[in-house]
This record gives C-alpha cells, sequence and structure tokens, in this order.
C-alpha cells in the first residue's frame, strides 16, 4: 500500500480552489459564490456550509394540492403524469436554490446508487418518498441507509421485493443489493444470492398508506448460510454481514466499494486505489458515515491536483441547471423547468427514471454525436432567445452579464476572467486568442467597449462560441 498521504489537506484556499469545490459540489455557481467562499476558512466552508444537515424542504405541490401523501389509487392515477412532472420540478428547484450545501449533489448520488425508476414503480407518491429518504441520511451513515432503502415501498416495487416470499424467493433486490449497491461482483456467490434472498423475504408495499410492512407468515424463518455467516438472518442481518465482510487481505470491501463510486462521481473517472483506500479506511473509521469521507475528499490535496480539475463532464441535469445559475436567470418557471426536462431526456438524464437499475453510467457515455449538438443548441437558445410559451422566453441579459465583470471594457482582461469562471479545465492561450478574435470581430483590441452599438451581437456570437467548446462540457 502506498505510503503517500493522499488526504492531506491542501495548503492553499485560493479562487480557483473554491472554483473547483463549488463546481463539484453545487449546480452551478456565480463570481459571488467564490468570493462569498473565499471569506471562509477551507474547513468552515466545507464543514459547515457544504456538509452542514439542513431541514427538509416543503412536500411538491401540483395546482394548489399536496399530493405526496394521497393513496395509490384509480382516482388518483389520473393525475400521476402531472404529479411525475411537478415531482422533477421541485427538484429542479432545491438544485437551483441549494445555497452552499452539497445536499441535492449528493442526494443525486443516492439516487444513482441505489436506483429505482418511476418507469417501473409508476406511484410518484412514493418515488418522493424515496428522494426524501436519500435527503434525510445524505450526510449519515451508509449502512443504515441501506437497511432503510431495502424495505423502501418504491425499492420494493422496482427490483420485486414485495413478491419475495418464503418457499419462492425472488432474487433480484438480493443480487443488486451486492452487485451494484455494496460490494460488487466477485465478492458473493449465487448461494450468497439465493440466501440473502430468504432473508429478505415477507415486506410488502401498503398502496393506501404509501409504506411497507413486515407479513411473518411470509418470511423464510429459517437459517441461513450467507458470506460464510450461519444464522436465521433478516434484511437488517443480511446488511450488517455485508458491511462486515472483508476480502482476502482483511480489507473491507463495501467500504471501498462505495468510495471507489464516490470517487468516480465526484473526483474522477479513472480510479486511484491508494486514494481510495484512505477514503475507505476514513469511512470504516467513522462506523460508515459519509460526512467524514466527504469532507477528507474536499479538502484533500489529491482532489485539488491539476489531473482532476476541470477532467469531469457535466452531467446534463447539471450542464442545463448550472446556466440559469451562472447566468442569473430570472423567474425560472415551470415553463421553464419543462424546457429543462425536455432538453434533460434528450441529453438522457430524465430525474427519477435512469436507463436501467445500473443508473446512469456518466463521464462519456454523456456526449455522442447526438447529445453535443443538443447542448449547443441549448446554450445557444439560452444567448439567442427562446420562447417557451407565450408568456415566457428564456434569454440571458447578456450585456448585464457582460457588465458585472470589473475587466468588462478591457477585452483581454475580460477573456481571462470569463474562462476562468465558466470554463473549470485549463485553456489554453490559443483557445483565448480565438475567443479574443471572436468577440472583437475584426475591432482592434483598444476599440472594444459594451457601450458601442456592436457590442450586443458580438458578445453574444462570443458566448455561443465558449459554450460550443468541449472544455466548457468539463466541470
Amino acid at each position: 500500500m502506498s505510503t503517500l498521504n493522499y488526504l492531506k489537506k491542501i495548503s492553499v484556499w485560493d479562487a480557483d480552489a473554491a472554483r473547483h469545490i463549488l463546481s463539484r459540489s453545487l449546480f452551478g455557481f456565480t463570481k459571488d459564490d467564490v468570493t462569498f467562499a473565499l471569506t471562509k476558512t477551507l474547513d468552515d466552508f466545507v464543514d459547515n456550509y457544504l456538509l452542514k444537515d439542513q431541514p427538509l424542504p416543503s412536500s411538491p405541490t401540483y395546482n394548489g394540492t399536496s399530493w405526496t401523501t394521497l393513496p395509490d389509487n384509480t382516482t388518483n392515477q389520473t393525475n400521476y403524469t402531472n404529479w411525475q412532472y411537478s415531482l422533477i420540478y421541485w427538484w429542479y428547484n432545491l438544485m437551483l436554490n441549494q445555497g452552499y450545501s452539497f445536499r441535492e449533489k449528493m442526494v443525486l448520488f443516492l439516487h444513482n446508487n441505489f436506483t429505482s425508476q418511476y418507469a417501473t414503480v409508476r406511484i410518484p407518491q412514493l418515488m418522493y418518498i424515496q428522494n426524501q429518504l436519500f435527503r434525510q441520511n445524505v450526510f449519515g451513515n451508509f449502512k443504515d441507509l441501506t437497511k432503510k432503502v431495502t424495505i423502501d415501498p418504491a425499492m420494493l416495487i422496482y427490483l420485486n421485493g414485495e413478491q419475495n416470499s418464503k418457499g419462492a424467493p425472488n432474487e433480484n433486490y438480493a443480487r443488486e443489493l451486492m452487485e451494484l449497491f455494496t460490494l460488487g461482483i466477485g465478492n458473493y456467490t449465487e448461494d450468497d444470492i439465493h440466501n440473502s434472498a430468504r432473508a429478505l423475504t415477507g415486506w410488502r408495499v401498503d398502496r393506501t398508506n404509501l409504506t411497507s410492512s413486515f407479513i411473518p407468515n411470509l418470511f423464510d424463518n429459517t437459517n441461513k448460510t450467507f458470506l460464510g455467516k450461519t444464522g436465521n438472518w433478516t434484511y437488517s442481518d443480511i446488511v450488517d454481514i455485508i458491511f462486515d465482510s472483508r476480502d482476502a487481505s482483511n480489507n473491507p470491501i463495501a467500504a471501498r466499494f462505495i468510495c471507489n463510486k464516490l470517487y468516480k462521481e465526484f473526483a474522477y473517472y479513472q480510479p486511484n486505489v491508494d486514494y481510495i483506500n484512505q477514503l475507505a479506511d476514513v469511512f470504516v473509521a467513522n462506523n460508515y458515515n459519509l460526512k467524514p469521507v466527504l469532507s477528507s475528499m474536499l479538502k484533500s490535496q489529491y482532489f485539488h491536483s491539476v489531473d482532476i480539475r476541470g477532467a469531469r463532464i457535466k452531467p446534463p441535469v447539471e450542464f442545463l441547471l448550472s446556466l440559469m445559475k451562472q447566468f442569473g436567470i430570472p423567474n425560472v418557471n415551470n415553463d421553464i423547468l419543462g424546457y429543462i426536462r425536455s432538453q434533460a431526456g434528450a441529453l438522457q438524464q430524465i430525474l427519477f427514471d435512469p436507463p436501467d437499475v445500473r443508473g446512469w453510467q456518466g463521464q462519456r457515455k454523456w456526449i455522442s454525436t447526438i447529445t453535443y449538438p443538443t447542448r449547443n443548441a441549448f446554450t445557444d437558445n439560452n444567448i439567442n432567445g427562446y420562447k417557451i410559451s407565450a408568456a415566457t422566453t428564456l434569454k440571458v441579459d447578456i450585456l448585464q452579464y457582460a457588465r458585472s465583470y470589473s475587466s468588462s471594457e478591457d477585452a483581454i482582461a475580460f477573456i481571462n476572467d470569463v474562462t476562468k469562471q465558466l470554463i473549470q479545465f485549463p485553456i489554453s492561450e490559443m483557445r483565448k486568442d480565438e475567443l479574443l478574435s471572436t468577440l472583437l470581430d475584426g475591432a482592434a483590441v483598444y476599440d472594444w467597449n459594451t457601450y458601442d452599438s456592436a457590442a450586443p451581437a458580438r458578445l453574444q456570437t462570443f458566448f455561443k462560441s465558449l459554450m460550443r467548446l468541449p472544455e466548457f462540457q468539463l466541470s
């Protein structure tokens, strides 16, 4: 094992470090957010802002009706598409208005780890309940959360847990619990799947009360051998045994598996085994609580290295929503959120409906010959103006945004400041020169000013060109 301390804290807390942390922990950020972060110490900003526990938000409504507690019945089902959309918009709003909190990014991570699909569950109330379960436990104990997810109503429906009975075990959830959620392939056997499925029997969904309940006579009340241990195990025991599981070198399997997922999502797509193992040691030392792991990761020197900064492709929802925040789009109403939902679908990320039980694979899967032009069309529409409905046009006030930079009347300094704020990947001088040429459109550098009658058109062309760059797709 490497003796290098990958979790050593960065020594310089500056604007570059703040932008990196903000880009990985929020759905978009502004210059003011960078300024605010730097009024705090690194420890204060990470631990008392990004990782601070927060009260749960109010539940979503549709046409003034709070629907999340209404039973699943024929009458209510006629509203389910509208409720599904209102649930998505509710989450979009939480992402846009998250403040300085890592919570919504982590809720999305958990949603993608413990995957459920609305297309299968078909009950928006249960998808909301599961989403709130993630939000309640977002910085808490991952082992306890795994137990709660195991008997969560949406999960019981999605992976057939409510069809799992004594004498006829359904192995779907048991398999994915180990393969995708906690251990990874190669760390269990088919017998472990079968016997853990027996331990998971007896749970059913109450669609009237939107809860799960245990039915004793459907439970396999006999001994099962699971991961080398024998007993009359229940679902809770199975999760405990999973998290106690060690490999031949006595390394904690679940801790490493989960920290690898956190690393791939928030740091880098190519694993650094030593760094992941050190995060896993923090995870185990803190009894599988997430907050210490996230704190260590966000502050670590390796997380802030040149290999990591600007090396993550923005997922579609983050890409779309971050523009609203970065450019200060006012009055993000349901018309705009509906447009974002349609674009997110075209970019292959519909909240509450990942493609399959593996979730969204991310990184290079996000970019294709279809999705890249769709991203470009969306950013173009923000600059050109896009009429969504009779009452709503989506359009950046490009002059106001440009003048928010103190360097707005100095073309070269303006290019430097804008690219530093909007592009996290280190951009080359040649690329900056190309953008400068686009901005000036044949004019001399000393003639540039935003009060010239040609400035709005030049700024539009400039920002469209900037946001079409491959580097703009990165965070």
